[in-house]
């Protein structure tokens, strides 16, 4: 009334459902206005709505979380968002990924949280924030002590702006998981990674890393394998969907003998084949104890290679998750994947296949089981975080929202 502005239906119900879970006596509640539900034709939240929210959860002591994820808050609502962040002192959560969220919006948000002691984690994924927002962010990351969990996937950061964070996060002491997907990366020196290497030489607080598109090759694996050797804190490694092949892999397998914190690595959409899959097969077998979860998705592994991971579950006890959809399976592949499930050695939730059979002949059929499945989007009609789609945040938990 006060804006004299047209009430959006989807918050006026959701405030209303709010209401009776305080009424309950409910606590810690995640306010979750997210676009994408499908459950009920919403509008989606814009920036002027974003006022009402600022005015509503500024005060309530109730609510700690706020999930607005595919709405069109854009840079008008950022600056909403940035007074929350000052004024609402309950607030742990906030999720505005793909808001269209320019980088005039992420300095608001990024200034916003230099006196910010409560918020532990931030999702700006897929908001166009840029290099000159990812400077900012950086530029925060020197002053607040309090965030743990900081995602900048899919904001087109650039090479200024990764070699920033990576640089102020040599002495951040409390991020324990940071995202970094995608950057907008020019030239082929692979100068990101050679200081997010560096960094993790220094570093003893970050537990999870995600370095997903960032155009690794086997050069840029060997550097993060470096610092692996000294590093005794990263238990979640994300290198998905970049260049490394089989060289890279007698790196990271020799890595893997002497380092005893990694327990999630995901080396998805990669080219290792079967020459880098017996590598790792081979360490996992006779040396590391510490790997719990191993995704090989779609990296050109023919039956060879996929036999031989199969045969490390065998002698490996912690060796628990390992997800091989995308690749080349023959008739040995999916007879041993099957017997691994029914000796109850692969637990039908720990993988991405099921065994069925044809004419007396074993398959592979694919299940939607992974590390991370629901990073982008949440199913509609079960809860988002079950264990078996996210078995990366399951296992290595950093906070409690994905």
């Amino acid at each position: 009334m006060e804006k004299s502005q047209k009430i959006n239906s989807f918050i006026l119900h959701i405030l209303q459902e709010v209401d009776e879970e305080i009424e309950k006596g409910s606590e810690g509640i995640t306010l979750n206005i997210a676009g994408n539900s499908r459950l009920m034709p919403e509008e989606k939240v814009t920036g002027e709505d974003f006022w009402i929210l600022l005015r509503i959860l500024k005060k309530n002591p109730y609510i700690n979380g706020l999930d607005v994820r595919y709405n069109f808050v854009s840079d008008v609502g950022a600056y909403y968002a940035a007074r929350l962040l000052q004024k609402q002192h309950n607030l742990v959560y906030l999720n505005l990924m793909f808001n269209d969220i320019g980088p005039e919006g992420g300095e608001l948000i990024a200034k916003a949280l230099h006196k910010n002691t409560t918020l532990k984690y931030l999702r700006m994924t897929g908001n166009k924030i840029e290099n000159k927002g990812g400077m900012f962010f950086a530029a925060m990351l020197q002053i607040n002590s309090s965030l743990e969990k900081l995602d900048l996937g899919d904001c087109d950061l650039g090479m200024q702006s990764v070699i920033a964070l990576a640089t102020v996060l040599t002495q951040n002491q409390t991020i324990k998981g940071i995202n970094l997907n995608r950057p907008i990366l020019y030239g082929e020196q692979e100068e990101s990674t050679v200081h997010l290497g560096h960094m993790l030489k220094e570093n003893h607080c970050l537990v999870e890393l995600h370095m997903c598109k960032h155009n690794i090759k086997n050069c840029g694996i060997k550097q993060l394998c470096d610092a692996l050797y000294l590093n005794r804190s990263l238990r979640y490694l994300d290198v998905s969907c970049n260049k490394i092949t089989r060289d890279g892999m007698v790196c990271l397998a020799d890595v893997l003998k002497s380092n005893t914190t990694l327990e999630v690595l995901d080396l998805s959409f990669n080219r290792i084949e079967n020459a880098g899959a017996k590598y790792l097969s081979e360490t996992l077998a006779s040396h590391n104890r510490s790997l719990r979860a191993l995704s090989v998705v779609s990296n050109n592994i023919e039956g060879e290679g996929l036999v031989a991971l199969s045969e490390s579950m065998k002698t490996n006890p912690t060796f628990s998750n390992v997800y091989i959809w995308g690749n080349k399976f023959d008739e040995a592949t999916c007879v041993a994947y099957s017997d691994l499930i029914q000796m109850d050695r692969l637990k039908p939730d720990n993988t991405d296949v099921e065994p069925f059979m044809v004419d007396g002949h074993v398959y592979l059929a694919e299940v939607s089981n992974g590390l991370k499945k629901h990073y982008y989007w949440r199913p509609t009609y079960e809860e988002a975080c079950t264990n078996s789609p996210n078995a990366g945040f399951t296992l290595v938990p950093v906070g409690e929202h994905l």
